[in-house]
């Protein structure tokens, strides 16, 4: 164990941070986990934080792993960052933050006026794509703060993710990953580098080349642990510092999913379905697949916005004899959710739900609102409970369809990690759903293995990633379909889910003419 070389993989979630010690065989020597606010709103549909809130939570939880575990910091050969995706954070010329982070989730809308100018303008009017580049325009954080707060987008130095920003106070470095490229900026999914000059991305927003970080593949060296950051995270000063990727990303590859036949699930507060290819395909028509953990490929991903918030939510508004149960006996609230849900028959004697609980750009488009059919008087809170979980996979499965379509490619085998993988119910009804064996990964803690993976890559701790990621990842628990439950299931999803956001499209674009929601 004394020389046992481990890296260090930092985690920034949306829930939590965690600082984590794993070695070249993908095991866990030590954990710190700092609980975190995802956000403050000071107005309806903002989502923001404090960059320095995240920095110091991350000295927190380095403070709470060397406290977990027998190992010591000399035995650290290398420091990595995988972060949630799409938190943007503006910088001065002196590297301090000028505002807070716009969170992911935030809601906010910018102002667009009319289309864009000169050729990009008709080719979008001709594809019909006009209404897809103004949700995107709508999103684009820069152009919400270059609209609103002008003074301040003037004193712009960088406009960087939460990742660039970390990977910045460990190395005083303005680099970032590839990998970890999600969210509104110009940005070539396609190249896997900055968009080129003649891109419609650098007119669709104010953010010009220099305000970016330089870009290397994960697995590449960012730069060296300074001595401020090293104190920080209680480690000697000069380590290397890796280049990972977004959260997702890595959570593929820490759930080994390097081949296109393996469809990778998160149950995050986002759900997502991915595979690996080294392909690019796009899972719906003009929306790009993203850069992912393993360099030079894609993750083909089809997202459910609102995935296992969906679980928080039920919990928080319906769930608090349960979550008090468990307090009095001493167990994990998760036991208890799962015998609500196994009280409940498979299909929640048809009650259905539709997880489209935010707009998407595309797909599914801009109207899109969720729905519950098939209520009666037999309902319980414990059938909307598996109603949930049942419509995400239904949701999750109808995009292995669309990967699969678009790609060419079966996909045989499911692997589940994120928070809801942790429940054994969710676990079997998404082996059901989808008549697929579904694997737990080894270890819940899979986006920071996979990070650790390049990181293990970079340092020549292995030779390549095929080798890293048979050394250091492994199948868990696996859950096999049954017969009965598959049959009802494959019924309930052709005849009854598959129809529901056709047939229910009109009557949301309807709600949102008359309403305004959602805008």
């Amino acid at each position: 164990m004394a020389n046992t070389p481990l890296i260090l993989a930092i985690d920034n979630g949306t829930q939590s941070v965690r600082a984590l010690l794993f070695d070249q065989q993908g095991n866990l020597h030590g954990k710190g986990k700092q609980e975190i606010e995802p956000y403050f709103s000071e107005h309806p549909g903002w989502a923001e934080q404090h960059p320095d809130y995240f920095w110091r939570n991350l000295g927190l939880a380095c403070q709470a792993l060397w406290q977990s575990t027998d190992a010591t910091p000399d035995q650290v050969a290398g420091v990595t960052v995988t972060t949630q995706r799409g938190t943007v954070i503006n910088l001065d010329k002196h590297g301090q933050p000028l505002r807070p982070a716009i969170i992911w989730l935030d809601q906010r809308h910018a102002r667009v006026d009319g289309p864009l100018k000169g050729p990009w303008g008709l080719l979008f009017k001709l594809a019909r794509l006009e209404d897809t580049i103004e949700r995107f325009r709508e999103k684009t954080q820069a152009n919400w703060i270059a609209q609103n707060q002008p003074e301040l987008w003037a004193q712009t130095h960088k406009f960087l993710l939460l990742s660039g920003y970390l990977n910045y106070r460990l190395t005083c470095e303005y680099k970032d990953s590839t990998g970890s490229q999600v969210g509104y900026l110009p940005f070539d999914y396609k190249k896997q580098q900055w968009a080129g000059s003649r891109d419609f991305k650098w007119q669709a927003m104010p953010i010009t080349r220099d305000m970016l970080p330089d870009l290397v593949r994960p697995g590449e060296t960012l730069g060296q642990l300074i001595p401020d950051a090293a104190n920080h995270l209680g480690l000697p000063a000069g380590l290397p510092v890796i280049a990972a990727a977004s959260d997702k990303a890595c959570e593929i590859l820490g759930s080994g999913g390097l081949s296109p036949d393996i469809g990778c699930m998160s149950y995050g507060t986002t759900a997502t379905i991915n595979t690996t290819n080294h392909r690019y395909i796009e899972p719906t028509r003009f929306m790009p697949p993203y850069p992912s953990a393993l360099p030079g490929h894609y993750s083909t991903e089809v997202m459910i916005y609102r995935g296992f918030w969906m679980v928080s939510w039920f919990k928080k508004e319906f769930g608090l004899r349960e979550q008090k149960l468990a307090e009095q006996r001493g167990i994990e609230p998760e036991a208890l959710f799962d015998e609500l849900v196994n009280s409940v028959p498979p299909g929640s004697m048809g009650l259905m739900l539709q997880p489209y609980w935010s707009p998407g750009v595309r797909q599914p488009g801009p109207e899109a609102k969720g729905s519950i059919i098939g209520f009666g008087d037999v309902h319980t809170r414990a059938h909307l409970y598996r109603a949930i979980l049942e419509g995400l996979a239904y949701a999750l499965r109808e995009g292995k369809e669309r990967i699969e379509k678009r790609s060419g490619q079966r996909i045989r085998r499911l692997r589940v990690a994120g928070g809801g993988s942790q429940s054994d119910a969710a676990m079997q009804l998404t082996a059901d759903i989808f008549g697929l064996p579904a694997e737990r990964p080894h270890t819940y803690e899979t986006s920071g293995l996979g990070a650790a993976i390049d990181a293990a890559v970079g340092l020549g701790l292995h030779p390549d990633f095929d080798t890293a990621v048979r050394e250091m990842t492994r199948v868990g628990q696996v859950f096999t379909p049954s017969e009965q439950a598959t049959e009802l299931y494959q019924r309930l999803y052709s005849e009854v889910y598959l129809d529901m956001y056709p047939r229910l499209q009109p009557m949301y674009r309807k709600i949102r003419n008359i309403t305004g929601y959602p805008k």
